[in-house]
Formats: C-alpha cells, structure tokens, sequence
C-alpha cells in the first residue's frame, strides 16, 4: 500500500524562471509540501516577492512570503526533505543534484548535466514511464539510496510527445524540425534586446544536437539495464525569436502511403498514457490538443492549454496537419518553462510518488 502523506520538498533556483514555476506549481500540492526554497549566496535572505518576475502569474502573499536560503544538501537532508525540484542552470546544476541525490533525496531535474548518464532517465510520463526502473542502478551506487531524474529539453519535451502516437501508430522513423523559440527558454534576463528586437537568431547554442539525442533516448526502450535509442532519425533547425512564452515547431515527415489527416488527427486526440490512467495532478486530459482553424496553434492564444486548472500549460497544441501522398507537416507548440520546463519535472515527480519510488 502506498502512503498518500505529503513528502517534504525543496527547490534548487527558486530565484530564476523554473525555480519560480516550480514554485508556483508546488504551492498547494496534494503529494508534495515545500519546506525549503534555495538559489545562490546572492539570493539568501531574501523573500520570493523580491525576485518574482513571472508576468503571467499573480503571486499570492503567502507564497511571496517564502524566505530564500542557500543551497546546502547536508542542511536539506537534515531538514528530512526526501524531493528535490532543481531549477538551476546546467552549468552549475551538476555537483549541487549529486551532493542531493548523495543525501538519499530524489532529485527531480529541469537541468542537462545528467541527461546523457547511463543510468538517469529523460523522463516524459506520457512515453516511457518504465524508463523510471533505471533509479534503482543509481539507488545501488549511491551510498543513500538517493537518485536523479530528469526531464527533456523544452523543445524535445513538444516533439517527442507529439511523436509517440504516431511512431507507435505508422512507425515514422525519418523526422525534421524547425523551432521559433520563446525568450524565456534563455532564461532571465536572457536574450539582449538589441539582438533579438526586429530580428531572429538562426542558432541555439547545442539546441540541434540535443533535439537528436535526447528524442531517440525518450522514444526508446530500457532493456538489460540500459537505455536502447529508438530507430528514429531526427534533424534540426533551431531559431530563437521574440515571442515570451511557447515554442513553436514545424515538423516534416517522410513516409511510404502517408496516413491522412483524419487518421493522424485520430491518432492524436486519443492519445492517452499512464498519467491520465492514474489522474496525476498536473498531467491534462488531453496530452495533445487539436486545432483544426487554419491560424493555430500560436503562442499568444496556445500556449497555456491544458485542463484542469493545474495542468494549464501541460498539454502540447498541435495544427495545420497537412499530407501528401509520401509526407506529413504540422506545427506543434509547448510552453517551454510550463510542460518543457518545471512542469516536466513536477509530473516526473508525480508519477514517480504514485508508483512507490517516492
């Protein structure tokens, strides 16, 4: 029997865009209670309404009350936390998630520093939720049990779900991309102005590489210990351009006899997974929207789908699904700091908890 008690949280970054969705995300959980908001030296002391900069979000006072305090995982372990949401930038994310995982805590991460370990799953529920098996090889090499999960890339996280139905369904293997990314994926302050301002920036520093590896690795199996990547072949072009919030793809599909656009449609609007199966707090209803007005999905009007209230933000909106005799296009669009970001992480966590490894 799994206990249904609120497991006490901390959040690493709470201070930057993530940690502050994390943040908002959490408050009021039912699985999980946060009792520790951390960031940097330059940070401690203060309270989350000093730092707030989320425009789409209104801080209650309770939360903006929080006080922020520096990140030491001896401290956190000592406070009984047993989760850890690390919102912090890979560059740094690295050595502060092991000393936690070191601890005995679950690290659930939003990071890229051990995306590519043997034994660390990129985790979207929807698509390989026993890809979470994996935990127990770091729970035996680490000398408290403790472990790390982490979720996709944010623009891998809108691809791959929208891919999973259709590979399962017509067995696609030959897949091209090219993202308009949101400001926010950069982070704060992120993008200069006068670089960004009137103009488009044709190139995310290793953003193409990641949408290769990390889709084949989501999309694949874990066997015998291991991850075995997905017979797919993924090619990219990736773009930052001067929209808030949404990443927004274009998707080519080659295929012999391409389905029509009834059957994919179909194949995505019945798409349900174990989240749904199991009415995980922030999984949505419908993991993939369908629009079918020809101007949809934009960022502006799509990027917050989702129901129910704390699944806003969680479901992928896909649109102008056009085919041909040998080739599929749609455009797909996620909320890069909601679904591609803490949102990811929160769910990872939820299922993690439903299934006992919590």
């Amino acid at each position: 029997m799994i206990s249904m008690t609120k497991k006490r949280a901390a959040i690493l970054g709470s201070s930057g865009m993530i940690g502050q969705r994390f943040s908002h995300m959490l408050d009021g959980h039912p699985y999980f209670d946060v009792v520790a908001y951390c960031a940097s030296d330059r940070s401690d002391g203060k309270r989350l309404s000093d730092v707030w900069k989320l425009p789409d979000v209104e801080l209650n006072p309770s939360l903006g009350s929080k006080t922020i305090t520096g990140t030491d995982a001896a401290v956190l372990a000592k406070e009984g936390v047993e989760v850890v949401f690390s919102g912090l930038p890979s560059e740094v994310a690295g050595p502060v998630e092991d000393a936690c995982a070191e601890e005995g805590m679950a690290v659930y991460s939003n990071a890229a520093s051990h995306r590519t370990d043997r034994d660390t799953p990129i985790l979207l529920p929807e698509i390989n939720p026993d890809h979470l098996a994996a935990v127990e090889a770091q729970r035996q090499r680490r000398k408290k049990g403790g472990y790390i999960v982490t979720n996709a890339n944010c623009s891998v996280t809108g691809l791959a779900l929208a891919l999973k139905p259709l590979v399962d369904a017509f067995r696609f293997t030959d897949v091209y991309v090219a993202t308009y990314q949101a400001l926010s994926g950069a982070g704060y302050p992120g993008v200069p102005s006068l670089d960004i301002l009137g103009n488009v920036l044709p190139h995310i520093n290793n953003e193409e590489e990641k949408m290769s590896s990390e889709g084949r690795k989501i999309l694949g199996g874990y066997s015998n210990g291991r991850f075995v990547d997905a017979p797919i072949n993924i090619d990219a072009s990736c773009a930052r351009v001067a929209t808030r919030d949404g990443h927004l793809e274009a998707v080519f599909i080659n295929h012999k006899d391409m389905p029509d656009v009834e059957r994919i449609s179909k194949a995505f609007s019945d798409f349900r997974a174990r989240p749904q199966e199991l009415g995980l707090p922030s999984a949505p209803m419908k993991p993939i929207i369908v629009r079918r007005e020809e101007n949809r999905p934009q960022p502006k009007l799509d990027a917050g789908a989702g129901e129910p209230l704390r699944a806003k933000g969680m479901a992928v909106t896909v649109g102008r699904i056009r085919t041909s005799k040998d080739r599929l296009r749609f455009y797909l669009l996620v909320h890069n700091t909601i679904r591609g970001g803490a949102g990811g992480s929160v769910l990872n966590a939820e299922l993690a908890y439903r299934e006992g490894l919590i």
